[in-house]
């Protein structure tokens, strides 16, 4: 420790003093031209740096001008997208207007055609319940008139098949009392009213070629005088020609004996067109059922045939036959009241009429 302690002034020689200030000098330039040095460095940093920065600037602006420019492009195409919108949806409020007052007309024409269709639907049934009544109201007055059970069968089934096309619940009790009425007419007994007529139509017919009675009396006349007719010489025969003549002209004939006078050709022609008229009034009876006026329209046509006719020949024994069997045939029956499915239609329509209103 005391070895290693000196004085200054024996450090002196080891550092000459003349040379201290040299070497600070250096130091000093020397370290400028580092801080040069450094600082051109900075400053080429920083110039570099500065010209990135620009230029990255630059750049960004090119970009962002572009991009302005396609944001300026894109919004003219939204702005026409937009208008085209806007026009296309005036367009459709247009036309959704005019649909929604095309709906609503529709709908006002749909409720007055409904109110139409019930108005017509309550017409059209009272019209068939009318015309209902008037095919029961014609089929009582027909089976009244002339008794025909089969057509007012059939005027029946009629009325009831036009309530069945009306398809109403309502209606069944109508349909009830006409099918009642019917079950009354089905019992009765028939009549053959086509065959009894076709019989007096046939009678009709065979009356001009019945013969007479006095046509019989002539014949037999005839053949009596024929045989002294063929003797004698010509003169005799002659005078009996002539004496026939002459009895023609004038006849005798006894008064007391009930044998009919001959009628001339024109009252032969007036008694068949009479007698044809006998059986048409008795046709017109079984057609009406008079039963009174038939039989004795009947019974004329045979006392005419019987007094007038020859009742031995073919025709006029069928003739008195086919009246006899006539005379004998039944042509009216009792007949039901069917005025209750008439009443049960016409009390259910006027109903209906004061609903109506």
């Amino acid at each position: 420790m005391t070895e290693q302690t000196t004085s200054p002034e024996q450090s002196q020689p080891s550092a000459p003093p003349v040379a201290a200030p040299r070497h600070s000098v250096a130091n000093f330039i020397s370290r400028m031209n580092i801080m040069q040095m450094t600082l051109a460095v900075v400053l080429v940093v920083f110039l570099w740096q500065w010209f990135d920065a620009h230029r990255q600037i630059n750049s960004m602006q090119q970009e962002l001008a572009r991009r302005l420019a396609e944001m300026d492009g894109n919004n003219k195409a939204n702005q026409m997208l937009v208008a085209q919108g806007q026009e296309a949806t005036r367009e459709l409020s247009a036309k959704v207007a005019l649909l929604e007052a095309h709906y609503a007309e529709a709908q006002n024409q749909r409720a007055a055609l409904e109110a139409l269709y019930q108005e017509l639907s309550g017409s059209h049934d009272q019209t068939a319940l009318a015309e209902v009544e008037q095919i029961l109201l014609i089929a009582g007055q027909q089976l009244q008139l002339s008794a025909n059970v089969k057509a007012t069968l059939i005027a029946m089934q009629q009325a009831d098949e036009r309530l069945k096309r009306m398809d109403s619940a309502a209606l069944s009790g109508l349909r009830k009392a006409i099918s009642n009425d019917m079950d009354k007419l089905r019992v009765l007994p028939t009549v053959d009213v086509h065959g009894i007529n076709f019989r007096l139509d046939s009678l009709i017919a065979a009356v001009d070629a019945l013969p007479l009675v006095q046509d019989l009396r002539i014949t037999q006349k005839a053949a009596a005088a024929s045989p002294a007719a063929s003797t004698g010489s010509a003169w005799q025969q002659m005078l009996r020609e002539i004496w026939g003549e002459a009895k023609t002209l004038v006849r005798i004939e006894n008064t007391e004996k009930r044998e009919l006078p001959l009628l001339s050709p024109t009252q032969a022609f007036f008694l068949r067109e009479n007698l044809k008229l006998r059986l048409l009034s008795a046709r017109l009876a079984l057609l009406a059922r008079d039963e009174t006026s038939f039989r004795h329209e009947l019974q004329a046509a045979q006392q005419w045939i019987v007094r007038y006719f020859d009742t031995k020949s073919a025709q006029g024994e069928l003739a008195v036959t086919t009246i006899q069997k006539l005379r004998e045939s039944s042509i009216t029956i009792e007949l039901p009241d069917i005025n209750a499915s008439l009443e049960a239609v016409r009390n259910y329509r006027i109903s209906r009429e004061k609903a109506a209103r």
